[in-house]
């Protein structure tokens, strides 16, 4: 039987590494691990032991605000290398998940007060170590994987990541259930530690490259404001931050409308919320190998107008236009994670492309640490505009304008900026959004399903 178009869109390019395979097992079984300590239930283990809503915020910001150390810790990668480098940082995080687990375990000896300084203290160690040695790992996938494929990594990339996240919510769902105790979480911690120990294994086995050679002087030498100002660089830095502010509070505050306003209990949140890594691993369908010759812009500018209409969609149900039923919500969830999933490829792409090879570590230093501090800080600044507004809720043409109705709103109208940014970028290469849109909508194999559409 000959190869379809839709088989050679999802099988492994030939030009990819021998061993890279490696990287791709390595993803799965780190998004395993990482959901668990870096998202929802962390949070949830906090409450438990009392946290307050600044505890909370600090918890939620501190994974981001700490990979500013990317900056200094460049300079070391040429020294040590790459794999070695990010095995170190990954070690250490593995640790800090093991000690989560004694913690948990340890309820008839630490009061909760106690615990929960402990858990900040454990937390601080984990993405200390994270952000410290995951400024190699971009520069590693740059210097091993050829520009020409870059996209058909990060796409396959992607869906072993969503695949591990949706595997990591789901345990989570079941193993929390309704009023979880301190066992529930330990065991969850546990869970954690080993997948993240078995992701090591295949961390050791990818192959790994040469450093290239960077500017000779002193670390103090380095030109960071002058790189910050290089005029392809410097464009992709604005949509990366108007990405950051647009992006920053929406899976936060998403999670509080549907808890506040549409009275859905904790079990169902987390496994609605499964719904958007779905939509991630749906990346790999949607763009497979196209995403090497179309480039990251069309699909930038994609992305963008796709927010757009999806957060149109959020102010509907918050404004009471559309009822906030669970299939409206997963289908929005759904699409709200295929969509972070293309901008989060497409600008890793270009990244690595506009990064010069001598001091590509450095350019994605600062990639990375303008995108997760901005990541930061935005929720914190959506967080103020939601309380400021209240509990006002006035009708206009139909709409109930509560506080989340205007949030919905106001991140639409903040992709819309990023869509106008993202048109700004240079990528000599790259298709035109017109023609990512023929090559998804009528070229290719899905246009099947437009065929199904009713009319």
């Amino acid at each position: 039987m000959g190869e379809t178009t839709e088989d050679r869109s999802t099988a492994a390019p030939s030009g990819f590494p021998p061993g890279l395979h490696h990287a791709f097992l390595f993803g799965l079984f780190n998004a395993l691990s990482y959901q668990i300590v870096l998202s929802s239930p962390i949070i949830l283990y906090a409450k438990s032991l009392g946290a307050s809503a600044t505890v909370l915020g600090v918890i939620a910001g501190m994974m981001p605000f700490l990979v500013i150390f990317q900056i200094p810790a460049a300079s070391y990668i040429p020294r040590i290398g790459f794999k070695r480098f990010v095995l170190g940082g990954w070690s250490i995080r593995v640790v800090f998940i093991f000690a989560m687990a004694l913690l948990a375990w340890s309820e008839p000896l630490l009061d909760a007060r106690n615990r929960l300084a402990l858990l900040l203290f454990l937390l601080f160690g984990f993405n200390l170590s994270r952000g410290i040695s995951s400024c190699a790992w971009l520069p590693w996938i740059a210097a091993l994987v050829p520009a020409q494929f870059r996209g058909a990594y990060l796409t396959r990339d992607a869906f072993m990541n969503n695949l591990g996240s949706l595997g990591s919510f789901l345990f989570a769902a079941w193993v929390l259930g309704g009023q979880p105790r301190a066992g529930q979480f330990a065991l969850l911690f546990l869970f954690s530690a080993v997948t993240g120990a078995i992701s090591l294994a295949f961390l050791k086995r990818i192959p790994d490259a040469a450093v290239p050679d960077e500017p000779r002087g002193s670390r103090g030498s380095v030109p960071w404001l002058e790189m910050m100002r290089y005029a392809p660089f410097a464009r992709l830095l604005r949509v990366v931050v108007g990405w950051s502010v647009a992006y920053g509070g929406v899976t936060a505050f998403t999670v509080a409308f549907l808890k506040s306003s549409a009275g859905m209990s904790e079990g169902k949140i987390l496994l609605i919320s499964a719904a958007m890594f779905l939509g991630g691993m749906a990346s790999l369908w949607l763009l497979g190998s196209r995403f090497d010759r179309v480039g990251s812009k069309p699909v930038l500018a994609a992305a963008c107008a796709g927010w757009v209409a999806v957060m149109t969609g959020w102010v509907a149900l918050a404004g009471g236009l559309v009822q906030a039923s669970v299939l409206n919500v997963l289908v929005l969830q759904a699409l709200m994670g295929l969509l972070a999933a293309m901008v989060n490829m497409a600008n890793a792409r270009l990244a690595m492309a506009i990064a010069p090879a001598m001091a590509r570590n450095h350019f994605l230093a600062i990639y990375s640490v303008v995108g997760n501090v901005t990541l930061g800080l935005s929720p914190i600044g959506w967080g103020i505009l939601i309380d400021a507004y209240g509990l006002r809720a006035p009708q206009v043409l139909g709409v109930e304008w509560n506080r989340f109705t205007v949030f919905f709103a106001a991140t639409a109208v903040a992709f819309g900026v990023m869509l106008a940014l993202s048109r700004q970028l240079e990528e000599p290469k790259a298709a035109t959004l017109e023609e990512l849109l023929r090559e998804l909508l009528i070229e290719s194999p899905q246009r099947f399903w437009l065929r199904l559409w009713p009319r």
